[in-house]
């Protein structure tokens, strides 16, 4: 120690410590400030597509993501699924707290297809992508745990919205590749994984897949749909059945068991007109949206077919949910629904198609938002005329009181049957036409099927002005004075059978267009009495079932 500095301290005097080193300086950690980004990607709301924006905030905190913005349990459970595939990526999201919101926020958002679409929005917030990789590119598709981007159902209606709001691009599923073939020239990206994804994005190879339209034009009858000439008989209820083709028309079988009934319907498909462009693309927009298009698949060649269960609920048949599915009349759009043992059908079910046959149409409201589903559809019903199926047989009793004739034949309540155009007697066919030797006498069903789009092209001829009318039964009331006009014989007979038969208005007007139809068929330019005549006896079982009702 120094002896001066001891002296002074001793002087009593003020004695300055000079430090031998400088003190080290404490290092300030930059504060990284809070990370944001937007994504785009759709909520389905029917059969379509509304946008949604995806927005990440990424800020101090504990760690974990939050998920706002009305997302059901599936949307929810993208948390686990994303931290697992990340762990691919060596992306960590343990050191920050992410704050996700699905903009709108009163949009209730379903499905796991937002997976990808929040896992690419945690990555801009990260920094680990650039803003500029995703700007003006929606975004959808379902992560497994391992990274791999599983398909998402409603992939056409993505397209579909994408194109028609202008974005870049669309990033989709591989397997949902082909599906978006009906959309023009919107570049679709295809992702196979998350990983892979994410390296194309920073690499800025990501590149759109060319996908070739489908063809949609005629179409022979699929295997699977027996041809009319396994029907022996029944010569008025296969006129019935080409008729109902020819005018896209609604009908009912009414005969014991073992009639044909069921094949006759099961055969209708292989005698409707093919496919317009138009038709196609909203039929196969109903089965994109509720996921049941088959793989592969990118655009539905054959009109629907939908043979539901007595069983079916409401909802099952119209439609429902939180976030309204289409039920079977809307995935039987520009098709068929055909109702087999339709007394059995509960009553509430049956009384719902009573608004899509007449509109085209159904509305569900669920909360604050309705939604609109398509359903133009043939409507085709099966029944036996009594409980144990044998009245009027030839050879066989029937053993059932009137009492539960006239309930049975009362499910079927008289608004519904008024909207089915024909309603056609299938009796019991005879030994002698069961076991007779198929023949070139009977016709098959490309034969009947040629004169169905002989007549489906004067209807389009006809109605080219109003895009709305593809089909005589797509009539209203202010297009049967211009499409349907009567002679003055026409119309008294017209007059005649209203008051002899008490035929409402509504079941007036679809004897017209039944008669129009059958004009077409016989390639007449107006409807003849002839045509009337015929049209009206296929209306029969109305005034029967009334009766039986007491």
């Amino acid at each position: 120690m120094d002896s001066s500095a001891t002296d002074d301290v001793a002087d009593g005097g003020a004695a300055e410590l000079v430090p031998t080193a400088e003190p080290r300086e404490r290092k300030k950690r930059p504060r990284r400030g809070p990370g944001r980004a937007r994504v785009l990607t759709f909520a389905l709301s029917g059969v379509d597509a509304l946008p949604v924006e995806v927005q990440v905030a990424a800020e101090a905190g504990y760690p974990g993501i939050t998920l706002v913005g009305l997302p059901d349990t599936a949307v929810r459970e993208s948390r686990e699924r994303i931290q697992a595939a990340f762990k691919r990526l060596e992306a960590k999201l343990n050191e920050r707290h992410f704050t996700v919101n699905l903009a709108p926020a009163e949009v209730r958002k379903e499905g796991a297809g937002f997976d990808l679409p929040i896992a690419l929005g945690l990555l801009l917030a990260l920094k680990r992508l650039r803003p500029e990789a995703l700007q003006g590119i929606a975004v959808a598709g379902e992560l497994s745990l391992d990274g791999e981007i599983h398909p998402v159902r409603g992939a056409l209606a993505l397209a579909l919205t994408s194109a028609r709001m202008g974005y870049r691009g669309l990033i989709l599923p591989e397997a949902n590749r082909i599906e978006t073939a009906a959309v023009g020239d919107l570049p679709i990206f295809a992702a196979r994984s998350l990983p892979e994804l994410v390296v194309q994005l920073e690499s800025g190879t990501l590149e759109s897949v060319a996908v070739e339209r489908a063809q949609v034009g005629p179409a022979s009858p699929a295997s699977s749909v027996p041809d009319l000439s396994l029907i022996r008989g029944q010569r008025l209820a296969r006129r019935a059945l080409e008729i109902a083709a020819a005018g896209g028309h609604n009908i009912l079988f009414i005969g014991p068991p073992g009639s044909g009934k069921t094949l006759l319907a099961q055969s209708l498909p292989g005698i409707l007109p093919p496919f317009a462009d138009a038709e196609a693309l909203e039929a196969t927009l109903v089965h994109s949206v509720a996921g049941i298009l088959p793989p592969g698949t990118a655009c539905l060649t054959r009109r629907p077919f939908r043979a539901p269960h007595h069983t079916i609920t409401p909802a099952g048949m119209v439609g429902g949910g939180l976030v309204p599915r289409p039920g079977e009349v809307s995935l039987a759009h520009r098709g068929v629904l055909f109702l087999d043992e339709l007394p059995e059908f509960r009553t509430e079910v049956l009384n719902l198609l009573r608004q899509p046959v007449e509109e085209g149409h159904v509305v569900l409201s669920r909360l604050a938002r309705s939604v609109r589903l398509p359903c133009r559809f043939m409507l085709v019903g099966a029944m036996n005329p009594c409980p144990c199926g044998f009245l009027g047989h030839p050879r066989r009793g029937c053993r059932c009181t009137p009492a539960q004739i006239r309930r049975y034949q009362g499910r079927v309540s008289g608004p519904l049957l008024d909207r089915i155009d024909l309603q056609i007697q299938v009796p019991a066919a005879s030994p002698r036409e069961v076991t007779a030797v198929s023949g070139c006498s009977v016709e098959s069903s490309l034969e009947v099927r040629a004169r169905v789009i002989a007549a489906r092209a004067l209807q389009r001829a006809r109605f080219s002005g109003i895009p709305a009318l593809h089909a005589n039964a797509q009539m209203s009331a202010e297009h049967l004075e211009p499409f349907c006009p009567l002679t003055p014989p026409v119309r008294a007979l017209l007059q005649s059978a209203m008051e002899r038969l008490s035929l409402s208005a509504r079941a007036a007007h679809r004897a017209l267009r039944v008669a129009r139809t059958i004009a077409d068929l016989a390639g007449a330019p107006q409807i003849e009495s002839a045509h009337l005549a015929e049209a009206i006896a296929y209306r029969g079982w109305d005034r029967e079932a009334e009766e039986a009702g007491g």
